[in-house]
């Protein structure tokens, strides 16, 4: 009998309250006109999920599986698409719909969500079998596992938007600052400005955080825990680029007040989001300075797709930290939240579902 991995509603306010996992057998689906039954091999977490069990995002279901990130073989497509190219193949769901092409921002904001325990949609990953259209999948690169696959869809269009839509700064030689390297979404940041000849410095409370990164490909890195570590970042940039041209950000702080300084004159922050708290201070000193702040958040469908040609183009692999087998492994699948919960990750989290 299939499977499916939800979350269990229990009383308790937003912020205390730590939502059980709930295994359920679930009959098989069928794909109908136009859609394709996908079997699912690797699903990966990200921090929605745990901002999920704590009932930190809006809009959950306690029906709909949990996950927005998996990877399948198209198993079965329905009528009106039994040509598909796709039939047979490994395949990535989309993690957001609702948001097609518009690089600005999604077409119909009342129809965007992130799948995965989203009232808005079915889909999720943590099952065994998912229907989904074909236009709601995209081609796995083929030098990735189907581990690989799954680490990449959210972090990945995230990441590429924030840096290549967002930032502007997308070029050989600019000079880039990633905050809190370790997460998915910083290092494919990483891997992506690597890959395009930037100079990529990061941060993390972590040192051996940085040195892992430094073997990715950063030039350097600071541990925001050591006071005045703008100082030593200034220190650490080309002679004839003294200044950053762009930060990719998910911690928010006091990022602004910081980095303001190394900033050049209409550089850009790329703020994806906000783990140290949900509100930002704004400088003077900003503003003089011409500088840009620019939320962003995940991503439309062309940017994804744009994103898994470069991955193919320059065989990129995402950095994995920890796979468990099972998706009844119920135990060590929340171990894997308990490394999010507690920071120990580098990289992703993945469930290898058969």
């Amino acid at each position: 009998m299939p499977r499916s991995l939800t979350v269990r509603q229990i009383e308790g306010k937003p912020g205390v309250v730590y939502y059980p996992l709930q295994l359920n057998e679930v009959p098989k689906p069928a794909p109908g006109p136009g859609e394709l039954l996908i079997r699912l091999h690797a699903a990966s977490l990200n921090h929605r999920d745990f901002f999920i069990r704590q009932h930190l995002y809006p809009g959950i279901s306690f029906s709909h599986p949990l996950l927005s990130d998996g990877c399948g073989t198209v198993v079965e497509a329905g009528p009106g698409c039994e040509a598909t190219p796709l039939l047979n193949k490994l395949v990535l769901l989309r993690p957001c719909l609702g948001w097609d092409a518009d690089p600005e921002a999604p077409e119909d904001f009342a129809k965007y969500a992130v799948i995965g325990a989203s009232k808005l949609y079915p889909h999720g990953t943590a099952q065994d079998y998912v229907v989904a259209r074909e236009s709601e999948v995209e081609l796995c690169p083929e030098h990735l596992s189907p581990v690989e696959g799954a680490a990449l869809p959210l972090v990945g269009v995230t990441g590429w938007r924030a840096l290549v839509t967002k930032s502007g700064n997308a070029k050989a030689g600019r000079n880039i600052f990633v905050t809190g390297i370790g997460g998915g979404v910083a290092l494919q940041v990483l891997q992506i400005a690597v890959a395009m000849d930037c100079n990529v410095y990061v941060s993390s409370g972590d040192e051996a955080k940085l040195d892992k990164a430094r073997e990715l490909g950063a030039k350097g890195g600071v541990n925001y825990k050591t006071q005045g570590w703008e100082k030593q970042l200034q220190a650490m940039l080309p002679s004839d680029r003294p200044y950053l041209d762009a930060i990719v950000d998910g911690a928010g702080g006091d990022i602004v007040a910081k980095a303001a300084r190394i900033l050049k004159p209409g550089g850009v922050i790329a703020n994806y989001g906000m783990t140290v708290g949900p509100k930002m201070d704004w400088t003077m000193q900003a503003v003089l300075k011409n500088i840009e702040l620019k939320g962003t958040t995940m991503g439309s469908g062309a940017e994804l797709k744009a994103f898994l040609e470069f991955v193919g183009e320059h065989k990129i692999k995402p950095v994995i930290s920890r796979t468990v087998k099972g998706l009844d492994n119920i135990e060590d699948i929340d171990g894997l939240f308990e490394d999010m919960k507690h920071g120990k990750q580098f990289g992703k989290l993945v469930i290898e579902i058969d």
